[in-house]
């Protein structure tokens, strides 16, 4: 399966038609002929022209929907949660699946230049943990799976306050045992050994027993009967010979691939008595079925002296049932216990998560962790603040904001504030805020946005707006990205480069 998106990013507009199709579908929005509904979208920061101009195509030409408004996910989250006594300016950290963006925002309006994106984000802090976790259990290589990755990311993760200061902890056998936690496996609890009664599984041998002996028996009377019409036909050729009809003899002979009278009687001699050391194996093996008692192991089949009725497989079928009957009598036969399992399976099928609760969420603080050349959250907060004068840069970490699903690890909002305190000056302060739900603010953002500004011309893209200016058209408001239309480069007149070219004959230094 593939994702229409490549860092928040639609890159493939067939998939995002499917998409649409199956939200339409799900809402009970008819999606036939038209959607006669506005519809708010949200796009990446700094979103590319060509990728707002090709789901602006496919939202007016495919679906004829009225008008459109673009905005940036974060920003709705920080217009949902804005307060009665917040500032209008902030610092907006956005951390989702695939990306983490750093935001200022001034005056109630993105700050589009001074944007930072780091490419991490939960799918990676996932991934990492999947690495870590496979080479620590090789044997359950298979069930450590991505979505149980996230699962344990949701569940057990935080975000330390000390990364290396936890990490010494960690080492603390005490520690240790108070903080682990145990994943369990899915797995089966049958036991390794059989657990079924004595007396059954002498009933299920005895049954083996009469089945093999029936088959053999049938054998032996399918070996009886060919050699008894193979010696029928050696006796008939005898025969030929005492009466003296010499030419039908060698003739028949021939046929059977003999070259003497001395022969033929050989082969006679061995075939009788193959055939009546069949007979007395069939009168034994009825005795034994009658009586059912079972002295030794089942005997296995005589080589057919002439070498060409019982086959291999046929002993191969036999040998199979010879684990199955034992030396002594079954009478005095012991009573089987059920075997045990040397260990604990439930216990053998457990994740003992210790510091992968802590190192797999480091990343967005520490990208080295995974080998990324990139800086981590506190590292770009900074290059970000430095950027503005000190005047601003106080009034932006009054409101630094945090949002997004990667922003759920317990401990986050601490570890945020001690990355300011070490960066800010002596004495100045700041205020960091969490979002009320940062999974769904960004959905609640634009819902609330929508219904405030459902009847103006504010932020919303008509139909006759994309047919005059293109599909990359944007009308800005509070949560959108910056319009930044397509200049092309001023081409100069053909006239005044052929005058140029004309008067240019003197000298090459002026030319160039």
């Amino acid at each position: 399966l593939g994702s229409p998106f490549a860092r928040n990013v639609p890159v493939q507009l067939e998939l995002q038609e499917l998409l649409l199709d199956r939200v339409f579908q799900r809402l009970g929005v008819s999606s036939q002929g038209c959607v006669d509904h506005p519809i708010v979208l949200t796009e990446a920061v700094c979103n590319p022209l060509y990728s707002r101009q090709m789901m602006s195509e496919l939202l007016f030409e495919c679906y004829q929907v009225p008008k459109v408004s673009y905005g940036v996910d974060s920003l709705y989250s920080f217009y949902h949660n804005r307060r009665q006594n917040w500032p209008c300016s902030g610092l907006v950290i956005s951390s989702g699946y695939q990306c983490t963006h750093i935001l200022p925002v001034l005056e109630g309006r993105l700050d589009a230049k001074n944007c930072k994106r780091i490419n991490l984000g939960g799918c990676q802090a996932a991934v990492y943990l999947q690495r870590l976790l496979q080479l620590k259990y090789p044997g359950h290589f298979a069930a450590i799976t991505l979505s149980r990755m996230e699962e344990i990311l949701h569940e057990h993760s935080y975000i330390a306050h000390d990364y290396i200061e936890e990490l010494q902890k960690w080492r603390c056998p005490e520690y240790y045992e108070n903080n682990v936690h145990k994943m369990q496996l899915p797995f089966s609890n049958k036991l390794l050994g059989s657990t079924v009664a004595s007396e059954e599984k002498q009933e299920k041998r005895q049954q083996q027993l009469r089945r093999l002996q029936e088959l053999n028996a049938r054998r032996r009377e399918e070996k009886l009967q060919l050699d008894q019409e193979r010696l029928d036909r050696l006796l008939y050729v005898q025969e030929l010979l005492e009466d003296g009809q010499m030419d039908q003899f060698h003739k028949a002979l021939v046929e059977l691939n003999m070259d003497s009278a001395e022969e033929l009687q050989s082969y006679i001699n061995k075939l009788s008595l193959s055939v009546e050391q069949t007979k007395q194996k069939i009168l034994q093996s009825e005795v034994n079925i009658e009586v059912d008692v079972v002295d030794s192991k089942p005997e296995t089949p005589d080589l057919d002296p002439l070498g060409s009725e019982q086959s291999l497989e046929d002993v191969e079928s036999i040998n199979e049932f010879e684990p199955l009957f034992a030396e002594e009598q079954p009478e005095v036969e012991k009573p089987v216990a059920a075997v045990q399992p040397v260990f604990n399976l439930a216990e053998y099928h457990q994740l003992f998560l210790g510091t992968e609760r802590i190192r797999a969420p480091e990343i967005v603080f520490q990208p080295s962790l995974i080998g990324e050349d990139q800086a981590g959250i506190a590292e770009t907060m900074q290059y970000v603040l430095e950027r503005y004068s000190k005047e601003q840069q106080a009034t932006l970490v009054q409101n630094v904001f945090l949002t997004g699903g990667n922003t759920m690890y317990p401990g986050l909002k601490a570890r945020i504030q001690k990355e300011l305190l070490e960066m800010r000056p002596f004495q100045s302060s700041f205020q960091v805020h969490l979002a009320s739900s940062p999974v769904l603010d960004a959905w609640y953002g634009a819902r609330d946005w929508a219904v405030e500004y459902m009847t103006r011309e504010e932020g919303w893209i008509s139909r006759k707006d994309y047919e005059e200016k293109g599909g990359e058209y944007l009308k800005e408001h509070c949560a959108s990205n910056v319009y930044v239309p397509i200049r092309l480069p001023k081409q100069a007149p053909r006239a005044a480069e052929a005058a140029g070219r004309a008067s240019g004959t003197g000298n090459p230094g002026e030319q160039a």
